[in-house]
Order: C-alpha cells, then sequence, then structure tokens
C-alpha cells in the first residue's frame, strides 16, 4: 500500500461492506444434532483460554468433568462478551460517534465507528444466541450476575471525575478490543466443536479489524490531549488494563462446585490465579497489543507514565 493510499484508509474499516460478519457471513450457530459424539474429541473452549484445566488436579478428575468446566466457562465468556459489546464497547464507540473527546473527529474515524458499533451489536446477538443453547444442554442456571469485569468497569467509570468519562470509556474500548483479539488468536479449528469454532472465528476477524482501527484512534486521541491531562490519563489507562487481567474467583468456584469439585481442590486450583504477582503477569501477557501501540505514540516518554508501568509490572525498567 503506497502512503497516499494508506492515508486514504487511515481510521477506516476497510472493504466492511464485504467481510464484516454481520454483512457476509451466514448464521451457522446451533449446536450440532451429534454433539454428544463431538464431545468425545472436541473442546468447548480453546484450553489455551482456561489454563487451570492443565492443573494435575482437574487433569486427574477426567474429561466429561473438563467439559463440564470448559462449557460453564465457555457460556460465562458468551454472557461476558454480549454485556461488553452493549455496556462498554459501544459506549466507547458512542464517544467518536457523537463527540464527546472534544476533539475534531474525521468523517472516516465516525463512519468507521458506526460500522463498528454495527459489529459489536451482531457479535453480542450471536453470543447470547450460543450461549442459551449451552447453558440449555448442561442445565446452567447462574447466568443472572453481571460478570466481575463488567462490574469493575463500571465502578471505574463511576469514581471518575467528570470531565474524564468521556476519555475513560474510550480507553476502555481501545484497552479491550485489542486484548480481545489478541485472546481469539488461540482458536483452532480442529480442537473444538465447529459451531462454537465459527463463531469465534468470526469474532476474530472483526475484531482483528477493530483492533487495528482502536490503535490508530488511540494515536490520534494521545496526540490531541492536553499534556496537564495526560498524567491522570496515564492513571486510567492503567488502572484499565488492571481491570482487564482480573479472573472472578467467586464464580470460578460456583462453576468448579457445579462440576462436583470438592472444595479443597477447588482453592488449590484457583487461588494461586488470584495471587498480586498471577495477576501482573496476565496483565502483561495480555495487553502486549495494547502496550506495543502506547510506546508507538509516545504514552511512555513522560517520565511519569513510565515509572507508573514499571512499578506495576507492566513494562521494564
Amino acid at each position: 500500500m503506497t502512503a497516499s493510499s494508506a492515508a486514504q484508509h487511515r481510521f477506516t474499516l476497510a472493504d466492511w461492506d464485504r467481510k464484516a460478519s454481520v454483512r457476509s457471513k451466514p448464521d451457522c450457530f446451533e449446536l450440532p444434532a451429534d454433539l454428544d459424539r463431538q464431545l468425545l474429541t472436541q473442546d468447548w473452549f480453546p484450553p489455551a483460554f482456561l489454563p487451570y484445566l492443565a492443573h494435575p488436579l482437574i487433569q486427574g478428575l477426567g474429561r466429561a468433568t473438563q467439559q463440564r468446566l470448559a462449557a460453564n466457562h465457555l457460556v460465562y465468556f458468551l454472557d461476558y462478551t454480549t454485556l461488553l459489546e452493549h455496556k462498554i464497547v459501544n459506549r466507547a464507540v458512542e464517544t467518536l460517534v457523537h463527540g464527546d473527546l472534544a476533539m475534531a473527529v474525521p468523517r472516516p474515524m465516525r463512519t468507521a465507528a458506526l460500522q463498528l458499533y454495527t459489529d459489536e451489536g451482531y457479535h453480542a446477538l450471536f453470543s447470547d444466541t450460543l450461549a442459551a443453547q449451552i447453558a440449555h444442554w448442561y442445565g446452567i442456571d447462574n447466568r443472572h450476575r453481571v460478570p466481575q469485569r463488567i462490574r469493575h468497569l463500571l465502578a471505574l467509570v463511576q469514581r471518575t471525575a467528570p470531565q474524564q468519562v468521556p476519555l475513560a470509556w474510550f480507553f476502555i474500548g481501545f484497552v479491550s478490543e485489542t486484548i480481545i483479539a489478541k485472546e481469539l488468536l488461540a482458536i483452532t479449528r480442529d480442537s473444538l466443536i465447529p459451531c462454537v469454532y465459527h463463531m469465534l472465528r468470526e469474532h476474530l476477524e472483526d475484531e482483528a479489524r477493530h483492533s487495528r482501527y482502536f490503535c490508530e484512534v488511540f494515536g490520534y486521541t494521545w496526540e490531541a490531549l492536553a499534556a496537564a491531562r495526560q498524567p491522570a490519563a496515564a492513571d486510567l489507562l492503567l488502572a484499565i488494563i488492571q481491570v482487564f487481567a482480573q479472573i472472578d474467583g467467586q464464580w470460578l468456584h460456583e462453576s468448579f462446585a457445579s462440576a462436583g469439585i470438592d472444595p479443597a481442590t477447588r482453592t488449590q486450583v484457583i487461588e494461586p490465579l488470584l495471587q498480586p504477582q498471577a495477576w501482573a503477569q496476565r496483565a502483561r501477557a495480555n495487553a502486549t497489543t495494547t502496550l506495543a501501540t502506547m510506546k508507538k505514540y509516545g504514552f511512555f516518554e513522560p517520565a511519569y507514565n513510565r515509572q507508573l508501568f514499571v512499578d506495576a509490572g507492566l513494562i521494564d525498567g
């Protein structure tokens, strides 16, 4: 791509009418009639998403228990995705569509934001559709509680100074879209139930474009942000990245209990995941694209910003 054509496509979701799942992909998210047979050899969820399945105590419980844990986690992830797309990401996109960030929004950026908003609504729809089927299959009935990450993100916005709230929403969208695209790369065709694979694959294809868009808009936003506002903005970004690295320990205990796992085993497997060091390691690993984008646009050049993230263990000193 030449420099002129690259400039022409800046802040766009290229070929959205042809490539977006909501525009170009058929609906194929029904559970298969031979699901029992497929579950003998295929998984509900990419094992890379669920490192606790590799724990020797869980490995010793057999495939049926592991599949139930994976199904629980998939339903939780899909319900979380439905809420994330509607309550979080699309709210972040609205800051661009409606000029809430008090900066000039180029027309291509606004158009792409509306396209992205449409994509996220479709992701919420197919996530909810598939989650309902799997929950019915297993009799999962604890879907009413809002996932911890959603609750903590909403609480973060509520305690943010009013003048910073639009920026907080945008940053949450930026972190979310750059993290989820990386997470979805863990999927593989061979090991997953086909309808789950197709859903995750279509989500990944859209999110890869969304990630590139949010990275570009982050650079534009950061350059437009007054220097006096940047330290508070850095605090916001760190807090958001840390929320995205949290694990919902209460829900995990409930998931393990529903699979018949005894309290001692639950504690032994889950509690190490909740320790501060594990949390920092997850934050750093999950946010590689996020942090690389921040570095690209000079975020770490101010000493305050750099030291903040060094102290949090997210970058090297």
